[in-house]
């Protein structure tokens, strides 16, 4: 058994550790709200806005439209891994990693695969043996939508140029504090809704199609990918709170056993203490 010294400076250490995971626990908690809600709030408008667009995008034409829709054979393709730029936050990053490490092995083997990086994690463990062309972890030190729009820009002019036939993304979907669901979502090509002859929606263009065409794109190609980083940036926030939850909580079954140790050890040194006083005493009177 350790001596009490140990104990002790071992109880002091597990309470340092508990008190720092309680506090980032609250702040997660914090900026948790306000992650949450702003996601809850963009959904709806990026899946009109992305349902809109995939229910006409059969009928595009024109070199507007049609740079964005073609489906030419993917030789070269561009996986775009969401992460964050800290840890302590369980398996969030590591299932995103493990994910676009799979798609590469399973779905593209044999296939040029490149990787853009938003998060510091991706950076890190997808660059050390895979080709990493951009990194753009600098957005979450300012989220905005015109920050995200430049890096959907450089998406666009990558996938337009030809450079890349299909380009991904991967991201965790926020659906609660414990829960976010690995997500891939095809950035480009744009995917044409599938539909009935009964569902097929009937449009009435004004101005003329192609000027809607060439804004609407566009605009929500950033938006979709505005709404897989503010989903993201949720979901990071979710996962360390439940990590620094969990890891509290072990902190604290850990400082009990050591206490209850701690008192064992004491109570045992008191006894052997008292044993040698009457022991000594018996020996005098003798």
């Amino acid at each position: 058994m350790a001596n009490l010294k140990e104990i002790r400076n071992r109880i002091v250490s597990v309470s340092s550790t508990m008190q720092i995971t309680s506090a980032m626990k609250m702040v997660s908690a914090a900026k948790l709200k306000k992650a949450q809600d702003a996601i809850t709030a963009m959904r709806p408008y990026a899946n009109k806005l992305s349902e809109l667009l995939q229910n006409f995008s059969g009928s595009i034409d024109g070199e507007t439209g049609s740079k964005y829709t073609d489906n030419r054979e993917v030789k070269n393709v561009l996986i775009v891994a969401i992460t964050s730029n800290r840890g302590l936050c369980g398996a969030f990053n590591s299932n995103i990693i493990k994910h676009c490490l799979s798609m590469q092995k399973d779905h593209y083997d044999g296939k040029q695969v490149d990787f853009i990086s938003i998060g510091k994690k991706a950076q890190d463990l997808i660059g050390k043996k895979h080709n990493v062309i951009s990194d753009h972890s600098q957005i979450y030190d300012a989220l905005s939508f015109n920050n995200a729009a430049d890096i959907a820009e450089e998406l666009m002019q990558l996938y337009t140029d030809g450079s890349y036939d299909k380009i991904e993304l991967v991201y965790n979907k926020f659906k609660n504090a414990a829960t976010q669901i690995v997500t891939t979502e095809q950035f480009l090509p744009i995917v044409p809704m599938e539909q009935s002859s009964n569902t097929t929606a009937d449009y009435i263009f004004e101005p003329e199609k192609a000027a809607i065409v060439e804004q609407l794109i566009p605009k929500s190609l950033k938006t979709q990918l505005f709404k897989a980083i503010r989903d993201s940036f949720a979901s990071e926030h979710g996962a360390r709170m439940t990590a620094m939850h969990k890891a509290t909580d072990n902190a604290t079954e850990l400082r009990d056993q050591l206490k209850l140790t701690y008192n064992q050890a004491r109570q045992a040194a008191i006894t052997n203490e008292i044993l040698e006083i009457v022991g000594g005493a018996e020996a005098l009177n003798n």
